[in-house]
């Protein structure tokens, strides 16, 4: 998909990491992709204006992510060319889509959100940027994409796909689900009668050994205003949904 336009975007790369120094308001500039062509071109006109990013301390190193927006891109890509069967590609027989939400008490798209997990088959956490995926057309969760930031790790893509025969609850259909608990939805109509008004964060699709873990936070705001403070978590795993303090 390298010729592939998106929007207003034919072009991006993970290619330099902007450092400004909180004291003298100095510049650092670290490319972290030389095999880029168009930071080749700048780095030859500005030679003085880059260094390499293996010049980066580790103190600084150890906070790198993945940037939000080159995942989103290739989230979006992703739905199209996970297809590795060149005839089900041409016709577009397996596309994917981002799933629903409700966030603020409106449905909107998930975005890509930053996790501490343990991979499958890895032996201890890391920090991640993932999203998951639905088929198109429907609500159930078929596979999902992470970005590895820690370590040597950094940048690397990993996905993960469901077998289509076993069936996942998507995050639309907890979000269903989630409304029509009723201990849950008396609750909060509960709250909402008393003066404050609820607000469903957004809810969160964590990997969790071989099965599937949502976690969605629930606020409460004053009417007269100020922060929202975090009151309720709900969790759904399988068939089993609850809310609790924590």
């Amino acid at each position: 998909p390298y010729s592939e336009p998106l929007g207003d975007v034919n072009y991006i790369r993970n290619s330099v990491k902007a450092v400004i120094d909180a004291y003298d308001g100095s510049v650092t500039f670290y490319i972290t992709d030389p095999e880029d062509a168009l930071i080749q071109t700048y780095q030859a006109i500005f030679p003085k204006l880059f260094v390499s990013a293996e010049q980066m301390p580790e103190s600084l190193r150890v906070h790198l992510r993945y940037p939000e927006d080159m995942f989103n891109i290739q989230a979006l890509v992703y739905q199209t060319y996970h297809m590795e069967d060149a005839r089900v590609f041409y016709n577009k027989e397996d596309l994917w889509a981002i799933p629903k939400e409700l966030y603020f008490g409106r449905e909107q798209p998930m975005e890509p959100y930053y996790i501490i997990m343990r991979l499958p088959d890895e032996e201890k956490e890391e920090f991640l940027l993932m999203l998951p995926f639905t088929p198109e057309n429907k609500n159930n969760t078929i596979g999902w994409l992470a970005a590895r930031s820690d370590g040597e790790n950094y940048g690397k893509l990993l996905a993960y796909h469901f077998p289509k025969e076993r069936l996942v609850y998507g995050p639309s259909q907890i979000e269903n689900r989630i409304g029509q608990d009723t201990i849950i939805t008396e609750q909060l109509a509960l709250w909402g009668r008393g003066g404050s008004r609820v607000i469903r964060g957004n809810l969160l699709l964590i990997p969790l050994g071989g099965s599937i873990l949502y976690v969605e936070p629930v606020f409460l705001e004053a009417e007269t205003g100020g922060l929202p403070q975090l009151k309720r978590v709900i969790v759904a795993a399988g068939e089993q949904i609850a809310m609790e303090t924590t």
